[in-house]
């Protein structure tokens, strides 16, 4: 038996959020709905106008895949993070959050920097808009990743995010072949439409001969296989993964477990920040399959974790959430 059920390797941020109109979004020239990579200055500047706003930030720690690792973590699979912070206040807080969810991260060593920040501003129909500067996880590299580590985990999940520079291409595709030739399974998501659209190759080149499971959203299946519906995208992205999950929020999500199509159905609940909820889908499902849980199980769990993220401000559930769940589902 491995020491990890999940070893996840991703940006390093903090989440600074605040609710704006469609009509700032507009103003400031930000796209709304997806990422977007952004200087410190640039970021800063929209930080100013929205303060002159007069807005209430919320800051949480956050990154992607951090984010899937800390909520396994929470609901009891032994995790662990690979990233990159800056030896500053906001490293501290990232690396102090790790290990309050139980999280493995002994690679992440804070150096001289900055530590990424993530603007996250949330409109009235609960659409996150993300304008990111990386900061230190700019310099995220092998030396990073713990390989003894790596070996001893059953999943490494990576996010797809890491396609936006080549050379976190080229180092996540690498340590994707390690990985399947050390019989280590290999999940994926595509992150985000801007990012499938943007630098689709990149994430080729970082899939490589196939994964073992993808994780996606309906935009981003049709952008990433080029196709023109759900169902097509469903049956190329086959070509990818063995496995993969295309998630349409409140409608439901759509899994193929290697031989079955399963459907999940949506929880229908008032969202008012639905950031991190793609995020808490994955590390619920990871959890899952993890646990012993078949996928059709794995996916109306995750569900019921996504809809519960997403009545919250912010992209984790609190320590109680998780404990609440695994009381629920007699997870102990």
């Amino acid at each position: 038996m491995k020491q990890y059920d999940v070893y996840g390797i991703g940006a390093a941020l903090l989440d600074t959020e605040c609710r704006v109109s469609d009509q700032f979004l507009e103003t400031a020239g930000i796209e709304k709905g997806v990422m977007t990579l952004v200087d410190e200055k640039r970021q800063s500047e929209i930080l100013i106008s929205l303060a002159a706003r007069e807005n209430d930030f919320v800051r949480k720690c956050g990154g992607s895949v951090c984010n899937s690792i800390v909520a396994a973590g929470l609901l009891g699979s032994d995790t662990f993070f690979s990233g990159k912070v800056a030896d500053d206040a906001d490293g501290n807080i990232f690396i102090r959050e790790l290990a309050a969810a139980g999280v493995d991260f002994h690679s992440v060593k804070p150096e001289a920097g900055v530590t990424g920040k993530c603007l996250v501003m949330i409109t009235v129909d609960a659409e996150r808009t993300m304008n990111t500067f990386l900061g230190a996880s700019a310099q995220l590299s092998k030396k990073e990743i713990d390989d003894s580590a790596l070996l001893n985990s059953e999943w490494l999940y990576i996010e797809g995010y890491l396609a936006t520079s080549i050379k976190h291409t080229e180092m996540a595709a690498d340590i994707i072949k390690f990985a399947k030739a050390s019989g280590v399974k290999v999940a994926l998501s595509l992150s985000d439409p801007f990012v499938v659209e943007a630098y689709a190759d990149n994430l080729r080149q970082i899939i490589g001969h196939g994964v073992d499971h993808i994780f996606c959203n309906k935009a981003e299946a049709i952008a990433f296989t080029g196709t023109s519906s759900e169902d097509e995208a469903a049956g190329d992205l086959c070509k990818y993964s063995i496995s993969h999950v295309i998630t349409s929020g409140a409608v439901g999500a759509r899994c193929f477990d290697g031989e079955h199509m399963i459907f999940s159905q949506g929880i229908e609940v008032d969202a008012i920040d639905t950031n991190g909820a793609g995020d808490m889908f994955a590390g619920a499902f990871l959890f899952a399959i993890t646990s012993g849980k078949s996928y059709q199980w794995a996916a109306d769990f995750a569900n019921v974790c996504a809809s519960m993220v997403v009545k919250k401000f912010g992209p984790r559930l609190d320590k109680d959430d998780f404990e609440m769940l695994k009381d629920q589902y007699e997870l102990r």
